[in-house]
């Protein structure tokens, strides 16, 4: 058994990752500070399940809070900690840039600083296929250049990265740095693309379309994701940033018509200009992935789709 320390847990990969540490038998230490951008009531109902187990201790607490970072860290021994916390949405952050650097990167800064003061020294970071822009050579590998972010969420997240980097340089911290690529899947944050699209199928209101719908994303399943993470939490050595995505491309139209297909329902659909900060298209380059971790996704669009609606349906019965 392990014991890992999870930023963000009740968020939506961070709820997903926390039951399944815990469900192998680890021991969990989450902290989240339920940010104001989505509902509070949502994310503790994501951690709802995960309370009654005696392997997993909550506290409500923001990265920026050192003090209180500091006691965790030196109360307990992690055999990693899992950084998932962040201010999340690309075209949030536009309306509030300092915000996103405060946590993203100041928030970053204080829990490294707090884990080399207490001598915790492997971390796995969450970073983003943002980072990537809009990089005309796909799929996007780790080793193309990023360093023409279109958002302040994008710039905040690679950002943080080279810090990771530095602290790895200096202090010989083990950091693997996870680009994850549009992951959906239950529990999905109700800002995101394809929850927001079911919730309009299944409550007849039209959908608000930017762009042409020839826009691209790499969708990858929740599940997937979690697999990776794990792998890169009992595999991570040295210093690697390594892309998690499905490796196939979905245009947003025929992600629209899917989901109509599934739903068996029709909706009304308003086309706008792409928004300031939206990328043309993702697509991951998962090779590194493969090789270091052993990871394969097995969850193809269709499929973690009909899963996303099953669960919709079954949260309100």
């Amino acid at each position: 058994m392990k014991n890992y320390l999870i930023t963000g847990v009740a968020g939506f990969i961070g709820s997903h990752l926390l039951e399944a540490l815990i469900k192998r038998g680890d021991s969990v230490f989450g902290i989240d500070n339920f940010d104001s951008f989505y509902s509070k009531a949502t994310k503790q109902k994501n951690i709802e399940s995960a309370l009654t187990y005696s392997n997993f201790t909550f506290l409500e607490c923001d990265i920026r809070d050192s003090d209180s970072l500091k006691a965790i860290l030196k109360e307990n021994r992690f055999d990693a900690v899992i950084h998932l916390a962040a201010k999340a949405g690309v075209r949030n952050s536009l309306k509030d840039p300092k915000s996103y650097f405060d946590v993203n990167v100041m928030g970053t800064m204080s829990l490294l600083e707090e884990m080399r003061n207490s001598n915790h020294t492997k971390l796995i970071f969450a970073s983003s296929s943002s980072v990537y822009g809009n990089n005309t050579k796909v799929p996007f590998s780790e080793a193309d250049s990023v360093d023409c972010p279109i958002s302040p969420y994008a710039a905040s997240k690679k950002s943080a990265e080279l810090l990771c980097y530095s602290y790895h340089h200096l202090y010989n911290f083990d950091i693997y740095a996870l680009r994850f690529f549009s992951v959906y899947g239950p529990r999905q944050r109700p800002d995101m693309g394809i929850h927001k699209f079911f919730d309009a199928f299944l409550n007849g209101t039209p959908i608000t379309m930017y762009g042409d719908g020839t826009s691209r994303r790499d969708y990858t399943f929740i599940d997937d994701i979690i697999y990776g993470t794990i792998e890169a939490i009992d595999s991570c050595r040295g210093y690697e940033v390594i892309n998690l995505g499905e490796s196939k491309t979905t245009l947003l139209k025929a992600l629209i018509d899917e989901i109509g297909t599934i739903t068996s329902k029709e909706v009304e659909i308003n086309s706008l200009p792409m928004q300031p900060g939206d990328v043309i298209q993702t697509n991951a380059d998962i090779s590194k992935a493969r090789k270091l971790l052993g990871y394969s996704p097995k969850i193809d669009i269709q499929t973690g789709l009909k899963r996303h609606f099953e669960y919709l349906i079954a949260q309100d019965q």
